[in-house]
């Protein structure tokens, strides 16, 4: 008899894969960011962790045997959605693997932008001794956080230990511990003009493309920050631009782009008020042992029992 078969297309440590192998000792388990290797295996794998260009050749045919995808990312926006949902392919994400280093990011970002660290390190790569006019603090000031998940969560939790008001939105509107007051999606103009901070830390759906253009930053204090985290498609890059230039708001820490890489003709390589990071806030030391352990291994004793993993478990209708 055939065995069942698990593809993995990322590199990991041998404890990660010894794990793996205790849950599913019978089974088949090709490990590789190789696309040479997994590439052979991909159109026989029941179960593959790690989505990767090239595999919609492989399991998407008549003739796949994939029964379950896990994502190593916890966006899911550049997966073929409406193939993996016609074929009946349950899927899974990464979300919640970068709480941490995300919202680390963000107050790094936030911080930054208020006591003008980003200033002082271009100040000292020019030898220039300046003040900057720096006088902002973060401390009991208003955050609004859209996208009170995971990430949402822990920005909220930490916001509170610098005494800020935290403010929030979330589909539901449902109110969670650390954040002081709610709003529904439909509120945002409510709650964008009481905002020092504006925290997006959306995925990229149909309901949350463009979210953000020239009538919210209009809706924004003069004084207030804007930081984006989630996607880049959740905002008119240009009109963020304009915002920027004429002083409609007062920066911005940005991580994601509409397009990335940043084109080297963006302004907004060269503006004094923004900080640009790499699409890299959610990097960790700690990434593949979240995903593994937090995700991937209890799903996977959940498929091996016959029910159907639970966890971070997308929803094809709300693309998350």
């Amino acid at each position: 008899m055939k065995k069942r078969k698990m593809v993995i297309t990322h590199k990991l440590e041998q404890g990660h894969i010894d794990q793996i192998k205790n849950v599913i000792p019978d089974w088949e388990l090709i490990v590789s960011k190789d696309r040479a290797i997994w590439q052979e295996h991909a159109k026989d794998a029941e179960i593959i962790a790690g989505w990767k260009k090239g595999l919609e050749e492989y399991c998407l045919t008549p003739e796949s045997k994939l029964k379950w995808l896990q994502t190593w990312s916890a966006g899911v926006d550049s997966l073929p959605l409406e193939s993996l949902q016609s074929k009946n392919i349950t899927l899974t994400s990464a979300n919640g693997v970068h709480a941490y280093p995300i919202s680390e990011t963000i107050f790094a970002l936030m911080l930054s932008l208020t006591r003008k660290i980003h200033t002082y390190v271009k100040n000292q790569q020019e030898k220039t001794w300046h003040h900057a006019h720096m006088g902002l603090e973060i401390h009991e000031k208003t955050i609004g956080i859209i996208g009170v998940g995971k990430i949402g969560k822990e920005t909220a939790k930490i916001a509170n230990a610098f005494g800020m008001n935290v403010l929030g939105v979330r589909n539901s509107g449902r109110p969670v511990d650390n954040v002081d007051e709610m709003y529904t999606p439909d509120q945002l103009g409510l709650m964008l003009p009481k905002c020092d901070y504006v925290v997006v830390t959306l995925p990229h759906t149909k309901e949350t493309r463009h979210l953000f253009g020239a009538e919210q930053f209009k809706q924004m204090k003069a004084s207030a920050f804007f930081i984006n985290i989630g996607r880049g498609e959740t905002v008119v890059e240009e009109e963020l631009v304009k915002a920027l230039q004429e002083g409609t708001i007062a920066g911005a820490g940005l991580d994601v782009f509409e397009t990335e890489p940043l084109s080297t003709d963006s302004p907004l390589w060269e503006m004094e008020n923004v900080i640009i990071t790499p699409h890299t806030s959610g990097s960790t030391e700690h990434y593949n042992m979240r995903v593994i352990e937090n995700i991937l291994i209890p799903n996977l004793k959940d498929y091996t029992d016959g029910k159907t993993p639970t966890i971070n478990l997308v929803d094809f209708s709300k693309g998350y």
